[in-house]
This record gives structure tokens, C-alpha cells and sequence, in this order.
């Protein structure tokens, strides 16, 4: 993957219709996304060489997504309140620009508002996976 802009990265809510529909939540400054995957030691008295041995497979996997900015539109920020004061977990997709898309459910686990007297008001989110992710190739 060569060198890519931090703002083509999106992050995308579903509308929930069964015809889904995706819009970009907002204008995210910063945002992060992390995979990680727990591992299952399955070390005993006889593991060569005494090297740890980690059972394939076995772990849970998760998926983490943060990111601040502003809200592009009254739409977006209601559509987001609504969805995390109804412990709503609703598909998103996360576009990696030279990587590909992250799509599935998951719960905003976060919802920040901040604002300075002379700056606009501001928004940070939080989102942990809630289900199975599937993932599509850039290309």
C-alpha cells in the first residue's frame, strides 16, 4: 500500500433500510482504525523448544474506530445521537483508500460534543464491532 491522504479515510452509516444506504457521517479530522484478534495460548510441558504455541483461529476478533471533527450537517448529528441513545448497532463502513472497505454492525460506544468560545462546536465518536465484519479489496 503506497502513501495515502488521512482524509480520504471515511467512515460511513447505514440507514438501516433493506436497500441499504451509506452517508458519511461527518467531517472527521482524525480518525483510527484498529483490528485486533485475542489469542489462545495452548503451551504445555512438551512445546518445542519451550517456544509459546497459540491455537489458529481460536481468538475473538474486534474492531475499533475513533474519530473527531464536525458534523457536516443537522442530519448527520441527529441521525448519530439517535442511533447511540438507542443502543442501536447499525452497519458502518470504514473506506481505507489503498486497502479497501470494512463493512458490518457496530455500537457507538462514545459520543463527544466540545467547543471553545471563538472555534465550532466539535464531535468525537467512538465505535466497537458488534458482529461479523466482512471486508472488500480496494481494485
Amino acid at each position: 500500500m503506497t502513501a495515502q491522504r488521512g482524509k480520504d479515510l471515511l467512515l460511513k452509516l447505514g440507514d438501516g433500510d433493506v436497500s441499504e444506504t451509506f452517508s458519511v457521517i461527518g467531517g472527521l479530522r482524525t480518525k483510527t482504525l484498529s483490528l485486533n484478534a485475542q489469542t489462545v495460548d495452548v503451551t504445555h510441558s512438551q512445546s518445542a523448544g519451550g517456544w509459546r504455541e497459540l491455537l489458529a483461529g481460536a481468538g475473538v476478533k474486534q474492531a475499533s474506530i475513533s474519530g473527531a471533527g464536525v458534523f457536516l450537517n443537522d442530519a448527520a448529528a441527529e441521525e448519530a445521537r439517535a442511533v447511540f441513545f438507542a443502543s442501536e448497532a447499525r452497519n458502518w463502513q470504514i473506506v481505507v483508500p489503498g486497502f479497501g472497505t470494512i463493512e458490518g454492525p457496530f455500537l457507538i460506544a462514545n459520543l463527544d460534543y466540545a467547543g471553545e468560545h471563538d472555534r465550532e462546536a466539535s464531535m468525537a465518536l467512538a465505535l466497537e464491532s458488534a458482529g461479523a465484519l466482512a471486508f472488500m479489496a480496494e481494485g
